[in-house]
């Protein structure tokens, strides 16, 4: 039996876990962003991609092995664009495809659903996507080197067999798009990224929120995330810290960082609580580093509930389901000692 102090939600980090997942410190390798689950029920997987573009355009592309809320299904090869554009017009697409059109290699991210693609190196991708009448052309050159938080593999309960487990291969990178809505055509710049998630247990099991965000300010950049667990986890705690200046890491020992939230509300649609503010300061000897996300904008703010249809939803609308997902944009702050307070 694990003792009272035992936590229930953890990063793996020591020795032992490197070498039993195969892992390397400070070294990631193509295949991290390979397939790593087979799309059997109890596992899902997804690649992601979000861009902010010099002409107001804002994007997600999601490529999935199903909804990561239903691990148990079989595979559902699914694909997902958000498309915020600077006329206020904001797209949201979803579509699932047949179980046959799915195909992932296991040495590099290379991942195609039917006619769709999204591949690359851990330095450079392209994707390609279509969903109803609109449809991206996208390529990625990492600015800062794929990391990781520790191994990447978060772990909840006693025994630690759940997994959660996120590499940020593209913490930021440059962007080329093209894309296509209706009749219209766009072409632009910008600032990307690209993550890889996959796990053995729905995430709404095992997490009872988060808060996620990125950012660019000057030469820095950072990616940073205050995760808690579900009550049967103790409403444990996980940070996520990483600070790259000029493209290379300066810090991202979680151990030095303290987290806060400032100017909570109660979001009208949702319903949830939210801080229009988070903060993440990070302190070593004499250095300090804080890093802030200002909420300006909703980009989405939905139930989850209402994404599920027939049986799903029946089941999730009994249970009392009410998960929810919200996406903003605002501002990026980073200070270092010499500036503080911010």
């Amino acid at each position: 039996m694990p003792s009272p102090h035992t936590p229930l939600a953890v990063t793996a980090h020591t020795d032992a876990d490197y070498g039993r997942l195969g892992l390397a410190r400070r070294d990631i390798k193509p295949w991290e962003d390979g397939a790593r689950t087979d799309g059997r029920p109890g596992g899902y997987e997804w690649w992601y991609f979000d861009a902010h573009l010099v002409d107001g355009t804002k994007m997600v592309v999601i490529f999935m092995t199903k909804d990561l809320s239903t691990p148990q299904v079989p595979l559902t090869p699914t694909i997902r664009i958000n498309l915020d554009l600077p006329d206020g017009r904001s797209l949201q697409k979803i579509a699932s495809f047949d179980a046959g059109t799915w195909r992932a290699a296991t040495d590099h991210a290379d991942v195609r659903i039917g006619e769709n693609h999204f591949t690359g190196d851990l330095h450079t991708y392209r994707i390609s996507a279509s969903v109803d009448d609109l449809s991206v052309e996208i390529e990625l050159v990492g600015e800062v080197s794929a990391w990781r938080p520790e191994t990447g593999y978060m772990l909840f309960g006693a025994d630690r067999q759940l997994e959660f487990c996120w590499l940020p291969s593209v913490p930021k990178g440059h962007v080329k798009a093209k894309l296509s809505v209706g009749t219209e055509n766009h072409e632009s710049t910008g600032s990307g990224y690209h993550d890889h998630n996959w796990g053995n247990v729905g995430i709404m099991a095992i997490i009872n929120d988060w808060y996620w965000g990125r950012g660019q300010a000057g030469p820095y950049s950072a990616i940073a995330s205050y995760i808690t667990a579900n009550k049967k986890y103790d409403y444990t705690p996980i940070t996520v810290f990483m600070l790259a200046k000029d493209g290379n890491l300066i810090a991202d020992d979680t151990s030095l960082v303290t987290f806060e939230t400032l100017g909570s509300y109660t979001d009208s649609i949702t319903k949830k609580p939210v801080a229009n503010i988070t903060r993440y300061t990070y302190v070593q000897g004499d250095e300090r580093y804080v890093v802030t996300f200002s909420r300006h904008h909703d980009l989405v703010h939905s139930k989850m509930v209402d994404g599920l249809h027939g049986i799903k939803r029946v089941v999730a609308e009994l249970t009392r389901f009410d998960g929810a997902y919200q996406r903003f944009t605002g501002e990026f702050r980073q200070s270092g000692l010499r500036d503080w307070p911010p």
